[in-house]
């Protein structure tokens, strides 16, 4: 007799509309809007995030009553950022957040996934800065997060979690460490992407181990390791190399999830769990069912 997985219940699950090829607001190789809420529903899913603002209905009574009848809520919306170029952007970041803030907390939402700003254009290649931040400017980069933190959350009741990703200067294990120890626990949480962070050399497991108080959100996701070595080698930016495929459906790739759940699921805390598997561009019929084996998995992960 095979033991049952045991149930994860403070672990939400959700899916977004990148796990549908969406990176833009309006782009004509993305499924419309309406075909990823009737599919995200469809597969199983009771929790989306907002994805690229515009992409979605921005007004509030729409949106609502769009995922209203199809049995969804939000979870989160995100917003990108470059904040170790100093207060001199706050006012153009600021007009960036607001309007996805105010979004976000209208639908209910709690959480503002916040990405820091690409080093090198993702789809060119083209170096935009120097892939190593200064002394400087990783104050900076700590300083306005806790700015961020604190604004979003008087004026929108949200709370902000930083999302390590490829391509940026928040990546690998040293620079996540490094973040998270200039940053304050009140103001600043991580939202893990376990296959972002895999793709830059990190351990989930351990960071959730090590930093669990700092994990207040999770992004589930799968790299494939023969994809990434030939990425890593050839030092392809972040968009060709999703291309290629280097991120795939679990439980294909690594990180395996089901010790990253279980890891996540000892905090005892409650967690959003996203799925996002990138795939821009991709054939509008491939989403779909990749969704519904990935939350089939999902379930006999306890989740």
């Amino acid at each position: 007799m095979t033991a049952s997985v045991p149930a994860h219940s403070r672990i939400r699950v959700g899916s977004a509309p990148d796990s549908w090829g969406v990176w833009f607001p309006d782009d004509p190789r993305q499924v419309p809007w309406r075909r990823f809420l009737d599919e995200v529903a469809r597969a199983g899913y009771e929790w989306i995030e907002l994805g690229p603002y515009g992409y979605l209905p921005s007004d509030p009574a729409v949106l609502a009553e769009e995922t209203g009848r199809r049995g969804l809520k939000v979870s989160a919306g995100t917003v990108f950022t470059g904040l170790h170029r100093g207060p001199g952007v706050w006012d153009e970041t600021w007009a960036h957040v607001s309007d996805i803030a105010a979004l976000t907390r209208a639908m209910g939402a709690e959480h503002l996934v916040v990405i820091p700003s690409f080093w090198r254009d993702d789809r060119t290649g083209r170096v935009l800065e120097d892939r190593v931040l200064t002394p400087a400017q990783w104050r900076d980069l700590t300083e306005q997060s806790e700015r961020l933190g604190r604004e979003v959350r008087e004026r929108y009741g949200l709370r902000i979690v930083v999302h390590p990703h490829a391509d940026t200067h928040v990546d690998t294990e040293e620079n996540v460490s490094r973040f998270l120890d200039a940053t304050d626990p009140e103001l600043v949480s991580l939202c893990l992407d376990t296959g972002h962070y895999a793709y830059c050399g990190g351990d989930s497991v351990e960071l959730i181990k090590t930093y669990g108080e700092r994990i207040g959100y999770l992004h589930l996701k799968q790299v494939d390791p023969a994809v990434l070595a030939e990425v890593v080698a050839g030092e392809v930016p972040f968009g060709p190399a999703v291309g290629r495929g280097v991120m795939c459906e679990p439980p294909a790739g690594v990180p395996a999830l089901e010790p990253v759940i279980a890891a996540a699921a000892a905090l005892d805390v409650d967690l959003f769990a996203i799925v996002e598997q990138d795939m821009y561009p991709c054939p509008p019929d491939k989403p779909y069912p990749i969704a519904e084996r990935t939350r089939g998995f999902l379930r006999s992960c306890g989740i």
